[in-house]
């Protein structure tokens, strides 16, 4: 179901009180913001926008993407466990409908790169929307708080920031979507609990931020990718105040699905 215009506007006002500043790059910039962004910009390309093609995981991960191939991926699925405040978060992370999003999260998890880590942004009000975070530069609290939402994951092995493609499945169709937004339904989708990345205007600019949705964000489908969602404790989202750390993130489940490309 669509957003009535009422709810649209809302939306867009939660847009404004997202905006941060004080980043150096356009993918900073703009990650900063997300997913919110994605309310103004939808309102414009809607009705130019086409469904991409479909591209199998086997053939994007082998050619058309530089990199992509050398990005972990999960064959299946998997069991995480966020602990907050000494309280649990259990997510399932589909790696059957986006392998390469939702491997890219497990093995941060496992390299321990969330533990530590602030929830930089909380947004309940005008309505319910999203807690997200994720930003490595949070693990450090002498960061300026201006700063947090425009980091991600510096690859110890390359010294540069690790980022994956926006990878979408829609639904009906066997392939996965890549590197673009779809104006078809996908199959994951933003109901409430469900676990998406954070990303800038850049599609394929995710790398270690992610969000909970609040509640279901229909508006956001198909612009940002979804990987997982909570099955138990979202009472412990609901009560995330912004300054929370992530206690620890442990798999507990489906570590095996993990495949590393090396």
């Amino acid at each position: 179901m669509q957003l009535k215009f009422p709810q649209f506007l809302v939306a867009l006002v939660i847009v404004g009180a997202l905006m941060l500043g004080g980043c150096s790059t356009q993918k900073d910039a703009s990650r900063a913001s997300s997913p919110t962004a994605t309310a103004t910009s939808k309102a414009t390309e809607t009705s130019s926008k086409t469904t991409a093609e479909t591209t199998s995981v086997s053939e994007t991960t082998s050619e058309s993407i530089p990199g992509m191939k050398d990005l972990p991926r999960l064959e299946g699925k998997a069991t995480v466990v966020i602990t907050v405040k000494g309280s649990p978060i259990t997510i399932e992370v589909d790696g059957t409908n986006a392998p390469i999003t939702a491997g890219n999260f497990v093995d941060l998890v496992q390299k321990g790169v969330y533990d530590g880590l602030v929830f930089h942004r909380v947004v309940r009000e005008p309505q319910p929307f999203v807690v997200q975070g994720g930003d490595p530069q949070s693990k450090d609290p002498k960061v300026p708080a201006n700063r947090l939402g425009t980091g991600g994951y510096i690859d110890p092995k390359t010294g540069t920031e690790r980022y994956i493609p926006l990878e979408i499945k829609p639904k009906g169709e066997e392939g996965i979507v890549y590197s673009q937004t779809i104006a078809k339904q996908p199959v994951l989708q933003h109901k409430q609990g469900a676990l998406a990345m954070a990303r800038s205007q850049s599609p394929d600019s995710a790398s270690s931020q992610f969000y909970f949705a609040l509640a279901d964000l229909d508006f956001l489908d198909g612009n940002y990718a979804v990987f997982g969602n909570v099955t138990q404790g979202f009472d412990v989202v609901s009560k995330i105040q912004q300054g929370d750390r992530i206690d620890s993130a442990k798999v507990t489940q489906g570590a095996e699905n993990l495949k590393n490309s090396q």
